[in-house]
């Protein structure tokens, strides 16, 4: 289910399915780093201005989905125009400061991303731009992401299936929209 808050700035209602925390697990695959399963949070908030904010933790998760060590982490501020054109600002841990471009499909919840602009300082790696994919498929949050290097291509390197993670608030609000004449046994409920 998708709510827009009533606080939401009016621009960004076609980004409200981002809204929320977010909890999965994906591949990442580089020439170069090392191949491994991962887990990530994310975070879409917002304060009634006219965008986004946007936090991701991903970490190296073990044979047995044990938390190993981080693996990335990035912030950054995500705005919609009437012509539903993304733009997103993004900076990385690893020194790396993006501008991103891209539009939201048309009929559904899915944001095609490719780099625009990149920064990096002295301490990051290469990197010389990237595309994102990022759907919202059955109530879950899918996304992909492509890399390229000046010595490799423009190829995948990681990818994600976030679930929406609710708040106990959450379930005391919804509970307390739920209509008085609900069937005491919950089996009515169903017929």
């Amino acid at each position: 289910m998708i709510e827009i808050p009533s606080d939401l700035h009016k621009d960004l209602v076609p980004l409200a399915f981002l809204l929320g925390n977010w909890a999965g697990a994906g591949v990442h695959d580089f020439p170069g780093s090392e191949k491994c399963n991962f887990g990530q949070e994310v975070t879409f908030t917002h304060d009634g201005r006219d965008f986004l904010e946007y936090r991701s933790h991903t970490w190296v998760l073990d044979n047995d989905g044990n938390k190993v060590r981080p693996l990335e982490s990035e912030h950054g501020f995500w705005r919609i125009d009437a012509d539903r054109k993304v733009e997103v600002t993004m900076v990385r841990n690893d020194g790396v400061v993006e501008v991103w471009y891209g539009e939201m499909a048309k009929q559904k919840p899915q944001i095609d991303l490719v780099t625009d602009a990149v920064a990096r300082t002295a301490a990051s790696g290469p990197y010389t731009g990237g595309k994102r994919l990022y759907g919202y498929v059955k109530s879950d949050l899918m996304w992909v992401g492509e890399k390229q290097t000046p010595e490799v291509e423009l190829r995948p390197y990681m990818s994600a299936h976030l679930k929406k993670v609710v708040t106990p608030e959450e379930v005391e609000r919804w509970a307390k929209a739920l209509p008085d004449d609900m069937p005491d046994d919950g089996i009515a409920f169903f017929k």
